[in-house]
C-alpha cells in the first residue's frame, strides 16, 4: 500500500508482446495517451487488446501491434470511424472480435467479479452472434426458461486508464461527466497502470469533488504516473477538451508521416513537434 508511483516508461518495462492489454476512456475521451505513446516507443506487440476504441487502436493498429482486437466500436468522435483503424482492419491486419456496448460492459463486469460469463439480453436478434460466432447462449434454469447471450468476460493482463486525480497509493478521481467503466477495466485485470493529470495527497482528493469521484481504489492499482495533458489529443474535462484540430492533422496525415513527426521520440519530443505544428498553423 505503499507509493505506486512510476513513469510512463517504467509502466511499459512490465508489459511484454503477446499481452491481453485493456485500454480505458471511450472513444476519443479520456484515453491514457501518453501511455500508448510511451507502448509505441516499447516495440511491445501481438497484443489482444480491449477498448471501447478510438485513437488508441488506431496508433496500435497502424503500427501492427494488435494481433486481436475485441470492440464495440472505434471512433474518434467527431470523426465517426478511426481512420487509421479502418484502414488496418481493411488490409486485414487484425483479427476481430465486436460486440454490443453493453455486452462488452458486462464482460468487464465478469472479468471483474472473476466470473467465467454473465448472461445477458443485449446481442439477442442481432447480426453480433453472427459476426462473433464464438458466443454462445445459455438457458435461465428457473421457471421462465429466457434465452440469453453469455457474455465471456474480458480479463486482462494488465489495463491502461487516464483520470484527472490520482494519490501515490493509487486512488483515482474524475471530475468530468463520465466514468468511462474505467474502474472495471482495472478490476479486470492482473495489473492497472493509471495516469492521470496530476498527483496529489489523498486528503486533497475530496476537496475538489465529491467523495463519489473517487472513482478508482488503490487495492485495484498497480502503478501511477503523472501526465499532465497525458490524454492529448483526446478530451480530460474539465481540465481540457478535445484538441479537434490536431485530431483533424492525425485523421488526414498518412501513417509513417504522422509517426515521424510525432512518435520518433520520448512525451517531451511529442510535445515539442505539437507546438511546431501549431506554430506552423498560425503562420
Amino acid at each position: 500500500m505503499g507509493d505506486k508511483t512510476m513513469t510512463a516508461d517504467e509502466v511499459v518495462s512490465r508489459l511484454s508482446s503477446g499481452m491481453t492489454l485493456g485500454i480505458g476512456g471511450w472513444g476519443s475521451r479520456r484515453k491514457p495517451m501518453a501511455l500508448v505513446r510511451a507502448l509505441l516507443r516499447a516495440g511491445i506487440g501481438d497484443l489482444t487488446v480491449i477498448s471501447y476504441g478510438g485513437p488508441d487502436i488506431g496508433m496500435l493498429a497502424a503500427a501492427g501491434r494488435i494481433r486481436k482486437l475485441v470492440t464495440a466500436f472505434v471512433t474518434l468522435d467527431s470523426i465517426p470511424l478511426e481512420p487509421h483503424y479502418r484502414a488496418a482492419r481493411e488490409r486485414g491486419d487484425l483479427a476481430l472480435t465486436e460486440v454490443d456496448e453493453g455486452m462488452f460492459m458486462w464482460g468487464l463486469h465478469a472479468a471483474a467479479q472473476r466470473l467465467p460469463f454473465l448472461p445477458v439480453r443485449a446481442g439477442l436478434g442481432s447480426d453480433v452472434m453472427r459476426v462473433a460466432p464464438d458466443l454462445r447462449t445459455v438457458t435461465s434454469p428457473y421457471e421462465d426458461g429466457e434465452t440469453f447471450v453469455a457474455m465471456p468476460a474480458l480479463r486482462m493482463d494488465a489495463a491502461l486508464v487516464h483520470v484527472n486525480r490520482a494519490d501515490r497509493l493509487g486512488n483515482g478521481q474524475y471530475l468530468g461527466p463520465d466514468p468511462y467503466f474505467d474502474d472495471l477495466f482495472c478490476e479486470a485485470a492482473d495489473e492497472a497502470y493509471v495516469s492521470c493529470e496530476r498527483i496529489v495527497d489523498t486528503a486533497e482528493l475530496t476537496k475538489e469533488a465529491a467523495p463519489q469521484s473517487l472513482l478508482l481504489k488503490r487495492l485495484a492499482v498497480t502503478g501511477v504516473v503523472e501526465a499532465p495533458n497525458g490524454a492529448h489529443f483526446t478530451s480530460c474535462a474539465p481540465d481540457y477538451g478535445r484538441d479537434e484540430e490536431y485530431q483533424r492533422e492525425y485523421a488526414s496525415t498518412p501513417w509513417p508521416e504522422f509517426a515521424e513527426r510525432y512518435l520518433s521520440g520520448d512525451e517531451g519530443a511529442y510535445r515539442s513537434a505539437v507546438r511546431e505544428w501549431r506554430k506552423e498553423r498560425e503562420a
